[in-house]
């Protein structure tokens, strides 16, 4: 059994982004954009409201203050300030959520803070305090031997990991660079047997060709790179015919 994540709600006033209604219809978590690095108070309540009629759960996506470039360019900002943005973002989710009778599950950080957030102590922590203070019964979907897992489940929050489908993988578990050739898998058969392989026997090729241990409870296919739809389906497909079973985490 395994959950299967997307970005979600990454449109942004008439500059559409990824096919939100199609996803919803293969994935059972979504990462929700909080308007930060995309996504805007309209389009956050119509992606919400999407989640609940196809029984997905919420979850908040969590980025830098960084529209200009998507949020996947890191910024030293100062911890307090930090956990500040974080739950600012969080409680406008959970309004979006309450309004359409639903509530938000877990947290998941975007981009160039989901990786930073890997090894920068300081800026986990923040984000942690943030987490706990908007509600501690939220998961934090994470990287394995992340230091936002240790500090998480050290302050008692749910801490749940996760893989990636059509991102390649350095030696060490971490993620190649998007500003590296092969950092994206575009390959829809090739994606869809990576993920079996993580799933049933928890192993992915790096991409020095190594063989790597996963552990994850939630398996990411991004929202905005082309093809994903069919790359998801492609995915839930191969899941189910090697019999595993998918089913949200929250």
């Amino acid at each position: 059994m395994i959950d299967l994540n997307a970005d979600s709600g990454e449109s942004f006033s008439h500059w559409t982004m990824g096919d939100d209604a199609e996803m919803m219809g293969i994935v059972t978590s979504a990462n929700i954009a909080c308007g930060f690095h995309a996504g805007d108070p309209s389009v956050m309540h119509a992606t919400v409201r999407s989640a609940v009629e196809h029984g997905v759960a919420v979850g908040a996506h969590v980025s830098y203050r960084d529209l200009d470039h998507f949020g996947r360019v890191f910024v030293d900002i100062a911890p307090g300030e930090l956990t500040d943005e974080v739950l600012y973002q969080i409680g406008a989710l959970q309004a979006m959520a309450r309004a359409v009778g639903s509530r938000v599950s877990y947290v998941k950080p975007h981009g160039a803070l989901y990786n930073s957030i890997v090894d920068n102590t300081a800026q986990a922590e923040a984000v942690a305090r943030a987490i706990a203070a908007a509600d501690d019964s939220l998961a934090v979907l994470c990287l394995p031997g992340s230091e936002i897992g240790r500090i998480a489940g050290e302050a008692g929050l749910r801490v749940v990991h996760e893989a990636f489908a059509d991102r390649a993988y350095n030696p060490d578990g971490t993620l190649v660079s998007r500003r590296l050739p092969g950092a994206v898998l575009h390959d829809p058969r090739a994606i869809a047997a990576r993920v079996v392989r993580m799933a049933v026997h928890h192993e992915v090729e790096a991409i020095d060709g190594s063989i790597i241990g996963v552990e994850a409870t939630s398996i990411c296919v991004h929202g905005d790179t082309p093809g994903a739809v069919t790359i998801a389906a492609s995915v839930r497909h191969a899941l189910t015919d090697a019999g595993v079973a998918l089913s949200r985490f929250s």
